[in-house]
């Protein structure tokens, strides 16, 4: 793994890079904010971005859209103190691949780390709950308005709108409600691989690229309750 990790605090940024290189993981940059950690991934092109989110001139989440729009393929991660919903729900909308606070112990962070790569969202415990919290806000909001307005098929208008279909938006829903794909298989009783082939497909038409975003377009949307395949 090819990492680039950007914080403003020197002394953290090098403890940092310690613990990485004493694990075998290449550390191929340092970067002090937001705009050196763009010129940084653009000259380095890393696997994966590990970036604070407050630093001076241009802060973590808006350095993680500017760099995802330029160069998509590389993960970028929070790893900050800040448990702010705001930064959480910005960041995973801004393209961010996992969200991690630095008071994790080190086992727990190379663990993290491993899912990753493993292509897993890494969330620091009681994160992803925060965002399934606003989720189900963002639905019940949906909800009432559909029943001020009459009634209306949530899931299907959606699935229409985004060209998804009924089996795909039972997918999206239950990923958004955090299962992992497998929990998704056997909740719906289709092989894994199919579950994974599905996600490419929702990813692809919904222009996502990773769960995490998926996730925050969840929220977005209102998608909730069990859309059984019709």
């Amino acid at each position: 793994m090819r990492v680039l990790l950007v914080d403003d605090h020197t002394l953290f940024l090098e403890g940092l890079r310690n613990l990485l290189v004493s694990e075998g993981i290449q550390v191929v940059g340092l970067a002090h904010d937001g705009l050196e950690a763009l010129a940084q991934a653009r000259r380095l092109h890393p696997e994966v971005i590990l970036m604070d989110i407050q630093m001076p001139r241009c802060d973590g989440v808006a350095a993680t859209r500017l760099i995802k729009a330029e160069l998509p393929e590389i993960k970028i991660v929070m790893l900050t103190m800040s448990e702010d919903e705001h930064d959480l729900f910005e960041a995973v909308k801004s393209g961010a691949s996992g969200y991690l606070l630095k008071r994790l112990e080190a086992e727990d962070f190379f663990t993290y780390l491993a899912e990753l790569q493993a292509g897993h969202t890494p969330f620091s415990p009681g994160l992803a709950e925060k965002i399934l919290n606003e989720f189900s806000r963002q639905a019940n909001r949906m909800e009432e308005e559909v029943e001020r307005r009459g009634g209306d098929d949530t899931g299907n208008r959606i699935g229409g709108e985004a060209g998804l279909s009924a089996r795909q938006v039972q997918i999206l829903t239950l990923v958004a409600q955090g299962q992992t794909y497998q929990q998704v298989a056997v909740t719906i009783g289709i092989a894994e691989r199919t579950v994974k082939y599905h996600m490419a497909e929702i990813l692809e038409r919904l222009h996502l690229d990773n769960r995490a975003q998926v996730i925050a377009y969840a929220a977005r949307i209102g998608i909730t309750g069990d859309h059984s395949e019709r």
